[in-house]
């Protein structure tokens, strides 16, 4: 294993430590409990956005904390979920007495933790819970659909409906709604290594790839021989399509897993945006790039959105995070 560490157990705490003072303008890093919320804490009367979830999957979530998106992210251990006094805390760091909307990826780690901290903590509190992926019904980490890369998506669309004053009630209801618009595929071509575990995840020969992959190097669909993208992409696409019968205008999220280049994330764009211009579809809006990642995996999701007038409204409204901004 060769990685840029000092040592295994210390890799988030000085992460973290980075992260905070990379973007002290943004943020505020707490590190007992782990916890990053936006500067200045809470805002009033402003319904708080908390996420979080198992750290490997940068910018996912700390990246989006800032104007427009998060009010507080939670990172657990690599591939762990964080734990409810973390979320309990975090989500106490930024309430502005209108409620707390925890965002939560369909993981049985995650919404088990998300839960016990709904639970406890004091003043109204909802969930959107993610489950994006239409690779598998149900994992060894999840009951259902995972929740993947479209998590962004709704983090960007509510943050931008909660920081015009939307209550607690239309965030949740607006959330659940970019949701089940919502389809990912993903697709690697190499494994990653968790820093503790010191070797690959899975094992892919030469010229494997793993169709269907989830964001912990889960097993997908099938393990196949590599193919030209325009075949493995059409393959990704018509997955999407079967689950959420895109029409109309669409988001498009070409997501890297953090050991793709740019240069080929842009191609997959282009072998998705020949699909929907056959299918008929518009690609009203998009963002290509590393949002969900899976450390240094090799390969990349491909997720669609349905859009309506307002979420393409909340999507062009302004944000200003470390990881987005616009």
């Amino acid at each position: 294993m060769k990685k840029l560490i000092n040592a295994a157990d210390a890799v988030l705490a000085e992460s973290l430590a980075g992260f905070g003072k990379a973007h002290a303008d943004l943020v505020e890093v707490s590190q007992e409990p782990r916890y990053v919320i936006r500067r200045g804490g809470g805002r009033p009367g402003k319904v708080a956005l908390v996420s979080g979830g198992g750290s490997g999957h940068e910018p996912m979530h700390a990246g989006f904390v800032g104007t427009g998106m998060l009010d507080a992210a939670c990172p657990g251990e690599v591939f762990t979920s964080p734990t409810p006094d973390q979320m309990i805390v975090a989500a106490e760091a930024v309430d502005g007495g209108a409620g707390t909307l925890f965002i939560v990826k369909n993981y049985a780690g995650d919404v088990m933790n998300f839960e016990m901290a709904a639970e406890m903590l004091d003043g109204e509190s909802a969930t959107i819970l993610t489950n994006d992926d239409v690779a598998v019904e149900s994992s060894t980490h999840s009951q259902g659909r995972r929740g993947v890369a479209a998590t962004v998506i709704v983090e960007k669309i509510v943050g931008a409906a909660a920081e015009r004053g939307d209550d607690l009630a239309a965030l949740k209801a607006l959330g659940d709604r970019v949701n089940a618009a919502s389809g990912t595929m993903g697709v690697a071509l190499s494994s990653c290594t968790v820093p503790a575990a010191g070797r690959p995840t899975f094992d892919l020969g030469p010229d494997e790839i793993e169709m269907g992959v989830g964001i912990h190097g889960e097993p997908g669909r099938r393990r196949e021989t590599i193919r030209p993208v325009d075949a493995l992409v059409e393959d990704m696409f018509r997955a999407i399509q079967k689950e959420i019968a895109p029409e109309g205008e669409v988001l498009l999220l070409v997501n890297g897993m953090g050991g793709t280049p740019l240069l080929e994330l842009y191609l997959v764009y282009e072998a998705v945006a020949k699909l929907c211009a056959k299918e008929g579809l518009t690609i009203a809006r998009s963002l290509v790039g590393n949002y969900c990642t899976s450390l240094e995996m090799q390969g990349c999701s491909v997720t669609l959105t349905k859009l309506d007038a307002e979420m393409k409204t909340l999507w062009d409204a302004p944000v200003h995070t470390a990881a987005l901004r616009w």
